[in-house]
């Protein structure tokens, strides 16, 4: 095996594992075990009580480092493989920035130069998120995000009515409590916190009003805020069940006109383990669905074809 093959082995490894590469797939647990271990660790050591095991905790902490080390050099190493359209040096620059690559250089870093700062040495903790790069390989975290994006104008605009009711609820009580508490509603923007746990129906209970008319008003704006809060909610609900549905009636209708056109891949499939897009450009087809384990898939660029998928095709 030469270099290049030995630097594509490591790069399948590192990747999210596909169900015939038990090593890969092992690696990702081993992953997940060390960024558990090193939050636990992070937790632990807080506890005044176990005080006595801080050197086994530092112990620890250091050799979770030590493998996301590796794990961050190895990633640079094989980043030609992660982005093939661009050369190496451009390839390690677009990791580097890329959403992984932020996080694992921001799970390192306090660790070597910010261990002197409390505050800063909770950036560790930002290595959770990246718990998140297994739940991609996976279809409903493709549903989620699809979601979010497509209602991106929708959640804005429910934000911002809330934002505004906020304010506005915020300024109307200061108008009637000001002069029974200057301290507390000081000014138009004082009432802010108040109104934020108002509308969320939080009642922390540090400011409330005194007077009958901001009662009532408190009153009434509890009401509109759990419905403008519902609102939101509501826009998320129904994206993923018209998601879902267009998914599986636009997945029917392809296998429907496509059924001719389709693939079982085995182990000696030259499909196995090759993203959507390699499929596509080696062999001049477009990818319409993939069916694994009885559901639909709508294709992605970087999606991998795994062992058993049905992958559902049209010719250029």
């Amino acid at each position: 095996m030469n270099k290049k093959q030995n630097r594509k082995r490591i790069f399948e490894i590192i990747q999210i594992g596909q169900r015939s590469d038990m090593i890969s797939r092992l690696f990702d647990y081993f992953i997940v075990g060390v960024i558990l271990v090193n939050i636990a660790v992070l937790f632990l050591e807080t506890f005044d009580e176990l005080s006595a095991y801080r050197p086994v905790f530092r112990v620890l902490g250091w050799i979770t480092v030590g493998i996301f080390v590796v794990e961050y050099a190895l990633r640079i190493y094989t980043a030609d493989f992660l982005y093939p359209e661009v050369p190496k040096g451009k390839a390690v620059w677009k990791f580097l920035i890329s959403f992984d690559g932020m996080i694992m250089l921001l799970t390192i870093l306090p660790f070597f130069y910010l261990s002197g700062f409390g505050v800063l040495r909770m950036l560790r903790v930002v290595r959770i998120f990246h718990l998140f790069r297994i739940n991609n390989s996976y279809d409903s975290f493709h549903v989620i995000t699809s979601v979010l994006v497509e209602k991106k104008n929708q959640i804005f605009s429910s934000v911002f009515i809330i934002i505004v009711l906020m304010l506005s609820s915020s300024l109307c009580m200061y108008s009637v409590e000001h002069t029974r508490q200057p301290e507390a509603f000081s000014n138009a923007l004082s009432g802010v916190w108040w109104s934020m746990s108002t509308i969320f129906t939080v009642g922390y209970g540090d400011i409330y009003p005194v007077t009958m008319l901001g009662r009532v008003m408190a009153m009434i704006i509890t009401f509109l805020g759990v419905g403008a809060v519902a609102i939101p909610t509501g826009i998320i609900s129904a994206g993923f069940v018209e998601h879902y549905t267009r998914m599986q009636t636009d997945g029917t209708m392809e296998l429907g006109k496509k059924q001719k056109l389709s693939i079982s891949v085995d182990k000696d499939s030259p499909f196995l383990n090759a993203t959507v897009k390699e499929v596509e450009e080696r062999f001049h087809i477009v990818v319409v669905v993939i069916i694994r384990a009885e559901n639909i898939l709508l294709p992605s660029n970087s999606q991998k074809i795994e062992e058993e998928d049905i992958v559902v095709y049209t010719p250029e």
